[in-house]
């Protein structure tokens, strides 16, 4: 049975509205975005990011399936060109709550680097915030290795 099917219009819509709150959250919780704008904020980002949905050239959107064929999550990837190479770009992984640590997300990953090598890209690449702990461990248990690391140290402010 397949683990990646292509999202269907109703899916996509029901992605966006458990996504967008999330990836806001994230934003607030590393501390790059304020928590009274963040939700605008990634609403603004998605609808740049995917101007035409889940149509949008060089998106691909999959729908995650369970070894049984239930929906369990969805995978987003752009192909883009990075250092004169067209390679996947992860911008999303999503299980829904009740069906994580059931390893839905690693068959997502291992079915991606075959859909990767059928679109002829040359590798995988992702972003994990770095509070995500879990997400790090299953990139690291897949052999994903950091290419940069970014750090923030917020400070509280004295006035003017």
């Amino acid at each position: 049975m397949s683990v990646l099917r292509p999202i269907t219009d109703s899916e996509y819509a029901t992605w966006l509205e458990e996504v967008i709150p999330g990836y806001a959250e994230d934003k607030v919780s590393s501390g790059q975005w304020p928590a009274e704008s963040a939700l605008e904020l990634s609403r603004k980002e998605y609808a740049e990011l995917l101007p035409k949905g889940k149509d949008t050239e060089n998106n691909y959107i999959f729908t995650v399936l369970s070894p049984d064929g239930e929906a369990v999550g969805t995978l987003w990837f752009v192909a883009k060109e990075r250092a004169n190479r067209r390679i996947a770009y992860v911008y999303d992984i999503f299980v829904a709550p009740q069906h994580r640590r059931q390893g839905h997300a690693f068959r997502a990953f291992l079915a991606l680097e075959e859909e990767v090598a059928r679109l002829g890209l040359s590798g995988v690449a992702l972003h994990v915030f770095g509070h995500n702990h879990e997400a790090q461990a299953l990139y690291r248990k897949l052999g994903y290795v950091p290419t940069n690391i970014n750090m923030f140290k917020p400070v509280a402010s004295t006035g003017a």
